[in-house]
């Protein structure tokens, strides 16, 4: 992780020894908290480890969940970000679809709920207002105690 923020690798540091991989439960950390660059750049590593495996989609889908919301941060009026987030958002949903309901301790059915509201906030205002606000960012949990 040299490459990474120190503040990244103190936290994966923290996560490490759990009964999940630390860079997942590290995105969920960064996710929570509106840290969605940095949730992105966290699981970046395993999904490289995992592309073209199981999770690989799987992961995949998460970083550009982490994206949409990066987009939605960063929209300026010179530099509109809302159509590229609605498309990242388009892209994890598939990137979710071979996989069931409840994976890796993630409830990919509210997660697919989600990506449908945030969608369609963007869509209904025919991506004219950003919807997002620190006020309203969301929150995402794992099923059972995973930072266990």
């Amino acid at each position: 992780m040299s490459h990474k923020s120190p503040k990244i690798a103190a936290l994966i540091a923290d996560l490490q020894g759990r009964d999940l991989p630390a860079h997942y439960l590290g995105w969920f950390a960064c996710f929570n908290r509106g840290l969605f660059y940095e949730a992105h750049d966290v699981l970046e590593e395993l999904w490289l480890a995992d592309r073209h495996g199981p999770n690989g989609n799987f992961y995949k889908g998460l970083i550009q969940l982490a994206g949409a919301f990066v987009h939605l941060q960063k929209d300026c009026p010179k530099y509109p970000r809302l159509r590229p987030a609605a498309a990242l958002f388009t892209l994890a949903e598939e990137n979710f679809r071979p996989y069931p309901a409840v994976h890796e301790r993630l409830d990919l059915d509210h997660v697919r709920a989600l990506i449908a509201d945030w969608r369609g906030r963007l869509v209904t205002t025919d991506f004219t207002r950003n919807p997002l606000t620190p006020d309203n960012a969301p929150k995402l949990v794992l099923t059972e105690d995973a930072l266990r």
